[in-house]
């Protein structure tokens, strides 16, 4: 799969290959003797960098996940790839923000490394009040609460997985994730904490990517923007540099892709035509969706039956939150460029704001006691949050159109 992928992207190796062959020795013998627990270890990213551990005959691994059935795919795909490991492999269905999650810290809860992946990651989870708050409540209450359960048993490392869109954001997700990585300074005072920000992943769930392999199976048009570029990772190498932060990252340390030869710019739109004609099709553009829609019961009687075309619809973006391009750090972030060769790393003092932070968690307690607030409210407290936040408000969501 990784290897088609890479095709798709225009390249001929992986991106992290030299680092991971450079220190394998050193990360294979610290997973060997150490335990792991993975939350919202069963989506793309988690479980990506849950085989990378597997692989590795870790003393413990427990995964968590929301999702029940992604949790028995990532069984099924382990035990049919990897095997079994001298150590202790379990899965556990549970929503980290629940009580019976906290029961399950409570029993056991000892672990050398809690990797957190749990997220709603998202641009359209801002639509309504409603899905921005339960974003507030995973991605950054729940990491707060993970971190002082492991602050509380000891736990010797917390990774938590950040994203691009927090450099600079302009949308609610990236800004929610640049609020977490602030919670994470503070308690980097009481527990080293590492994470790493990366390009779109190829065919993860729920991606634009993912969605086009759903469109051929169901007879659908592709749709995508033209005027948007995105790096894009493998969803094993989206595991590597997750994992590599988690193993080697320093406190406070974000990791992300350096980007090189090896990782191109590229339209939604070009990478659509790509997919299609490794898939044996051609594009068939449309001018509008209604034209797409149509076209397997109108184009294709006019066409030929075993016709290699199929519907696309490429166009402007014109929703809330999208960031025509993609940034990993500031000019302000003092960066180690040196100590790999495909990876740069962020280096970070605890610059926090305590009383920033309090209050946040305090106006957020008031909305949900209150059982009322709007997204304005939000918004306005992000803003505060975040003095470089923009938010890019159009009015209109990805909900809002095919």
């Amino acid at each position: 799969m990784d290897k088609e992928i890479l095709k798709l992207l225009g390249r001929n190796s992986e991106l992290f290959e030299e680092d991971i062959k450079k220190h394998e020795k050193e990360l294979s013998k610290i997973i060997n003797n150490s335990s792991f627990l993975v939350i919202g270890g069963a989506g793309s990213i988690g479980s990506a960098t849950v085989k990378e551990i597997f692989k590795r005959n870790p003393k413990k691994l427990h995964v968590v996940d929301i999702s029940e059935n992604n949790l028995v795919e990532l069984v099924r795909d382990i035990r049919s790839s990897l095997g079994y490991i001298d150590g202790e492999f379990k899965t556990f269905a549970l929503d980290a923000g629940s009580f019976e999650y906290d029961t399950f810290i409570k029993k056991d809860g000892k672990y050398n490394y809690v990797l957190n992946f749990s997220a709603l990651k998202h641009v359209r989870s801002e639509k309504d009040p409603f899905t921005l708050m339960r974003m507030i409540e995973v991605n950054i209450l729940n990491t707060e609460k993970t971190l002082m359960q492991s602050i509380a048993n000891k736990t010797k490392k917390y990774f938590c997985v950040s994203t691009d869109k927090a450099t600079n954001p302009v949308n609610m997700m990236g800004a929610s994730k640049r609020i977490m990585e602030l919670f994470l300074m503070r308690r980097s005072l009481e527990i080293p904490v590492s994470t790493a920000r990366f390009a779109n992943v190829a065919f993860s769930d729920g991606s634009l990517l993912y969605s086009f392999n759903r469109r051929l199976e169901k007879n659908q048009p592709i749709v995508a923007p033209k005027d948007i570029k995105r790096y894009f990772v493998t969803p094993k190498e989206s595991g590597e540099l997750c994992l590599m932060s988690a193993i080697f990252g320093e406190n406070r340390d974000i990791f992300f892709p350096k980007l090189s030869e090896k990782l191109h710019l590229i339209t939604f739109a070009d990478i659509a035509v790509k997919y299609l004609k490794i898939k044996g099709y051609e594009p068939y553009i449309c001018e509008s969706e209604e034209e797409a829609r149509e076209f397997f019961n109108s184009k294709s009687k006019t066409l030929n039956p075993k016709s290699k075309y199929w519907p696309c619809l490429f166009t402007i973006s014109d929703t809330t939150g999208e960031k025509d391009f993609e940034e990993f750090y500031t000019d302000e972030n003092i960066i180690d460029w040196d100590r790999f060769e495909g990876i740069g790393v962020i280096k970070n003092e605890p610059i926090f704001e305590e009383d920033k932070l309090n209050f946040f968690m305090k106006e957020i307690e008031r909305m949900k006691n209150s059982l009322k607030w709007s997204k304005k409210e939000i918004v306005e407290l992000f803003e505060y949050m975040l003095p470089e936040f923009s938010h890019l408000e159009r009015g209109k969501y990805l909900d809002d159109k095919m």
